[in-house]
């Protein structure tokens, strides 16, 4: 399947949401997050100096944004973004993507490791468990670069991608939002898991960070799409009318000089199964 550019001229889309009959995502380089409608027409709604990244919401309606540098979850009040909760005790690395349940737990994860030092040390990290009243906790820890991260439709079940583990792992979700029952849900050895999302069969389309690929893997690890794409592939959504347009998150890469060029953009396939 070939993709389409439907937006260009972005510095490094992340984090992308259809939520409300609109695309939302983040633009961590020009340090924004926009809507897109179905047309293309984007509004800018916030902007978030720190680097926004994963994006979310309360049952009240209220914008979640993880602000990655100052490690923070924001939280929209009228017009302006205040703080939601404070990660910074749990990590000196960037916070990056999330999920919200329905009841308004925020699931947040942090990279564990400086991504551009050299040599590269690659440390474990957690997924942290942020409550609707701003309290948090750790949920899952001993994670390799937690990135990407879904809840199947009933809740109970909570995915998340592993980028330097090269897997998906998957967890129970107790009625108190904790996590249990760690197991893995796929192994992709050989690809780097980064932004992910559900489909209605329960597959998951995954980005792969150091490939121009998505892919359709079925738990157990089966592939049974892959998606190529015009550039590097980082995050995904499933959307649009009938929940089977597939919004790809696309950059030449995320170093200093292709921010400045701008090189992003927002690539679309239609697909078989919707969300």
């Amino acid at each position: 399947m070939n993709t389409e550019t439907a937006i260009e001229k972005l510095a490094f889309p992340e984090g992308p949401r259809w939520y409300d009959g609109r695309l939302w995502f983040s633009d961590f380089g020009q340090r924004v997050v926009r809507t897109a409608d179905l047309d293309g027409t984007l509004t800018e709604v916030a902007r978030v100096e720190a680097r926004p990244s994963g994006l979310g919401w309360l049952p009240d309606g209220s914008l979640l944004v993880v602000s990655m540098s100052d490690r923070r979850l924001l939280r929209q009040q009228g017009d302006a973004l205040v703080t939601h909760a404070d990660l910074s005790r749990y990590t000196d690395a960037h916070c990056n993507d999330m999920v919200v349940s329905a009841e308004g737990n925020a699931y947040v994860g942090h990279m564990g490791f400086d991504l551009r030092a050299r040599p590269r040390r690659v440390m474990p990290a957690e997924l942290i468990l942020v409550r609707p009243d701003g309290s948090s906790q750790v949920a899952a820890g001993d994670l390799l670069f937690p990135n990407g991260v879904v809840l199947t439709r009933d809740g109970r079940t909570l995915i998340v991608a592993e980028t330097f583990g090269q897997r998906l792992t998957a967890f129970d979700v107790r009625p108190d939002g904790t996590l249990a029952g760690r197991r893995v849900f796929a192994s992709l050895l050989g690809r780097s898991p980064d932004g992910i999302c559900l489909d209605r069969e329960g597959a998951v389309w995954v980005a792969d960070a150091m490939a121009r690929a998505c892919v359709r893997v079925r738990e157990g690890g089966e592939i049974t799409d892959v998606i190529e794409t015009k550039r590097g592939c980082y995050a995904c959504v499933l959307g649009g009318a009938q929940g089977r347009t597939l919004f790809l998150c696309t950059a030449d890469d995320y170093d200093p000089s292709a921010l400045e060029r701008a090189s992003g953009a927002i690539e679309t396939v239609e697909v078989e199964v919707p969300a």
